[in-house]
C-alpha cells in the first residue's frame, strides 16, 4: 500500500448551531458536539484507508469554550498516525460569532479507527505521513498517546468486568 499524506484525509464539515441543538444555557450540547466529532472523524478515517471503519476509542474531549446558539461551528479531522490496521485522527473544532467574525477553539480530541472488512474483521491501512510542523508534532506524539489507550483499555477491562452486568454492583 502506498504512505499517504496527512492532508490526504482532512475532513471539514460546518453547520449552523440552532435552538434544538442547544441546551438550556444556549449553548450546543456537548453530546451533539461530540456526535459531530466522531462523524467528520470517521469521514477522515474512511479517506485515508477507503474501506469501512468503526470507532475503536475517543480519548478526552476538551470542551474549551462554549458555542453559542446562532454562532457556527466548525470540526476538522484528519490521520496522524496509523498502525497496521488502525488509525489516529485529530479533531479540532471552531465556533464562530457569524456576526462580529471571532473565532475560537472549543474543542479538541483524538479518536482511534479500524479499518474492517464486510465481516468486520479489522484490515491493514497505508501508512501515513506528516508534511507541516503541526502535523510532524502530533505524530511525533502519537505513539505515547497510543501506550496510553492500550493501558486505559486494559483498565476499563478490569472495571468492567468488577462491575459486571447486573445492578446492584455490591452483590
Amino acid at each position: 500500500m502506498e504512505k499517504k499524506p496527512c492532508s490526504h484525509s482532512l475532513a471539514v464539515k460546518t453547520s449552523h448551531v440552532l435552538p434544538p441543538d442547544t441546551n438550556y444555557h444556549g449553548t450546543l450540547f456537548g453530546g451533539t458536539l461530540m456526535s459531530h466529532i466522531d462523524d467528520v472523524a470517521a469521514i477522515a478515517a474512511v479517506r485515508h484507508c477507503r474501506k469501512a471503519v468503526v470507532t475503536a476509542s475517543t480519548d478526552s474531549v476538551d470542551f474549551l469554550e462554549p458555542v453559542k446558539q446562532g454562532n457556527s461551528i466548525c470540526v476538522e479531522a484528519f490521520v496522524t498516525w496509523t498502525r497496521n490496521t488502525s488509525m489516529e485522527v485529530f479533531v479540532k473544532a471552531v465556533t464562530e460569532d457569524l456576526l462580529s467574525g471571532e473565532r475560537k477553539v472549543c474543542a479538541t480530541a483524538f479518536l482511534t479507527f479500524v479499518a474492517v472488512d464486510e465481516n468486520l474483521r479489522p484490515v491493514p491501512v497505508p501508512e501515513v505521513y506528516p508534511e507541516s510542523e503541526s502535523e510532524k508534532l502530533l505524530h511525533e506524539g502519537a505513539p505515547l498517546r497510543a501506550e496510553r489507550r492500550r493501558e486505559r483499555r486494559k483498565y476499563n477491562r478490569e472495571f468492567a468486568e468488577r462491575f459486571g452486568t447486573s445492578y446492584p454492583w455490591n452483590k
